[in-house]
């Protein structure tokens, strides 16, 4: 028996580092199904598994718990998630205020995530290099949001090399799994980052501002300073999974903060006289944009996120 990291993922195929350093090619056998998980991807890339030599060569035989992951609704199968990634230690959300838009109920979804798996969260803010001022204004204020929740965000550019030093040093020996939609750069930005590696990449469509996929499959990628960067195919959607509309406040660390000053231990912050949330949303401390995502994950009926 071999233990091994998955460093990618190809449908049911499997590329798995070994403690050696050596790569084994492996794959799962039949139904092989985590217990609890109904997953379009029983194995994700981050994973510690166990494998041996069959007759039909390296199989899978068994799957390490996991530290955490990111998950997401299936795009294709709403009852089902996607694993993104697993055991990693940051994710950063490659976010564009142009070329294309990142909507902001996009950026909330993904860090409701990551506060629910504890999994620290940073936004990097790419494509600096083609913004004009109304693009700039509103970058200083979606920055502004974020950084007074706690979040740390990152102008960067692989064009013009802005901030690309401090970010090296922030994926320095650590698990770093790279996530967003279509277009944003994740491929543009890892080749930056680390020469030689030459990850396709594509213009984005200029008729509908709107990125082409370029990443088929995540895959991990060594650092030479120390780290691995986990790329992932760019999204269309992030439909939420396994949150209970109870616990959903929860994943919002501002309005978690202030419900604390609620009337109702129970409040949901929606209709609920002496709700102090709606208080701070009236004042301006909590912004608009975050409260609308918030309502939009209590009113979700299951069907996945556009």
């Amino acid at each position: 028996m071999e233990k091994g990291v998955v460093i990618k993922s190809t449908g049911n195929n499997y590329l798995v580092r070994k403690e050696n350093g050596e790569f084994a090619e492996c794959r799962i056998r039949g139904k092989f199904r985590l217990q609890g998980f109904r997953t379009t991807n029983p194995i994700a890339v981050g994973d510690r598994v166990e494998f041996e030599k069959s007759n039909e060569g390296y199989v899978i035989t068994h799957i390490e718990e996991r530290r955490n992951y990111i998950i997401r609704k299936s795009t294709n199968l709403s009852k089902e998630s996607h694993i993104i990634a697993s055991n990693v230690d940051q994710a950063l959300l490659i976010a564009t205020i142009n070329y294309p838009e990142t909507s902001t109920v996009f950026i909330d979804r993904f860090l409701a995530t990551t506060e629910a798996y504890n999994i620290p969260a940073l936004i990097l803010f790419n494509k600096a290099d083609l913004y004009q001022e109304e693009d700039r204004m509103k970058l200083n204020y979606y920055t502004d949001i974020y950084t007074r929740i706690g979040y740390t965000c990152l102008t960067v550019s692989a064009v013009t090399g802005e901030n690309i030093n401090v970010l090296k040093r922030i994926l320095k020996d650590k698990t770093s799994v790279f996530s967003g939609i279509s277009g944003v750069g994740k491929s543009t930005l890892i080749n930056y980052i680390e020469l030689g590696l030459h990850l396709k990449t594509a213009f984005i469509s200029e008729a509908h501002n709107a990125g082409k996929h370029t990443t088929t499959f995540a895959e991990m990628f060594p650092l030479t300073k120390g780290g691995f960067i986990i790329d992932t195919p760019g999204l269309r959607s992030f439909g939420m999974i396994d949150m209970k509309k109870e616990e959903i406040s929860h994943f919002f660390p501002e309005i978690f903060r202030t419900s604390a000053k609620c009337r109702f231990y129970n409040c949901t912050h929606i209709h609920e006289p002496g709700c102090a949330v709606i208080e701070a949303l009236q004042n301006g401390e909590i912004s608009d944009s975050r409260y609308w995502s918030y309502l939009s994950m209590m009113e979700e009926s299951g069907e996945k996120y556009r």
